[in-house]
């Protein structure tokens, strides 16, 4: 997982959409609740923004709260039928624009004109030439002080283990991922990214990882993901790089879900 062409195949014709990308928050108690718990107190200082660019929507998991933040919202996805559901789901919004790229370019995006660019839970799955091409361009698309917010793998820390997994007889191998005891390759996390590669591609670019944060998802100890933030140097938000590791991240889900979710949320859509 992790090339162009692969999720391509995936999300256009193997990914049953009928829940909108809503059931990869279940384990929060639903999107809202993952919304506000786990995405909002990790990018509310760059919002609201004057014009946001999303990379890879999807159906608007999140698109649906970025556009309340915003003068102008972007949306750039390599899945036609992610874009055309957004035109559906948000299209009496006169304030959004609606892009299908090949899955790297971002050249129908304006240069030094994104206040706030953001994709989460989308980039995981992106090879690290994909990740190279997003992040040289968004050289050119920043604002002078804006910012970068961007979900990818972390996998390709862990390449020994994820060569072991894949020797694991399958029977054996699923259980053991889903109780952490194994790292998790049922995740799609792309082999090829890891946290050090991205902050090397920012300064290649010419800009700075100002902060990178690596954490465990749904199952298990291992930082298969990482979040990294992104600006220009010498911008409000440069400063000394700042990198911390969260383990903590699957048991804040589970108390979200079983506190908060059931009381301060609606329920999940079925």
């Amino acid at each position: 997982m992790g090339t162009v062409d692969e999720n391509l195949s995936v999300w256009t014709e193997r990914w049953d959409w009928s829940s909108q990308g809503d059931e990869w928050s279940g384990w929060w108690g639903g999107t809202e609740a993952m919304w506000h718990a786990a995405v909002l107190p990790r990018v509310h200082a760059f919002i609201p923004a004057g014009t946001i660019l999303e990379v890879g929507p999807g159906y608007g998991r999140w698109t649906q709260y970025l556009r309340a933040v915003c003068d102008r919202l972007i949306l750039v996805d390599l899945a036609p039928n992610c874009i055309d559901a957004c035109r559906r789901r948000f299209g009496d919004d006169g304030d959004i624009e609606y892009h299908v790229n090949d899955g790297r370019s971002l050249a129908m995006v304006d240069d030094a004109s994104v206040d706030f660019a953001f994709s989460f839970d989308s980039l995981v799955h992106a090879d690290l030439d994909t990740l190279a091409s997003y992040v040289a361009q968004l050289a050119d698309k920043l604002t002078a002080d804006g910012v970068a917010f961007i979900h990818h793998s972390n996998a390709g820390a862990y390449r020994t283990s994820s060569k072991l997994a894949r020797r694991m007889p399958a029977r054996w191998a699923g259980r053991l991922m889903r109780r952490g005891l194994l790292i998790d390759l049922l995740a799609w996390r792309s082999p090829t990214v890891a946290a050090e590669q991205v902050r090397r591609l920012c300064e290649q670019a010419g800009l700075a990882c100002v902060a990178q944060e690596r954490l465990s998802w749904e199952s298990g100890y291992y930082l298969t993901d990482a979040i990294s933030t992104v600006a220009r140097p010498g911008s409000r938000w440069d400063r000394g790089p700042a990198s911390w590791t969260t383990r903590s991240f699957r048991a804040e889900a589970r108390r979200t879900a079983r506190l908060y979710a059931r009381s301060s949320f609606p329920e999940p859509r079925s």
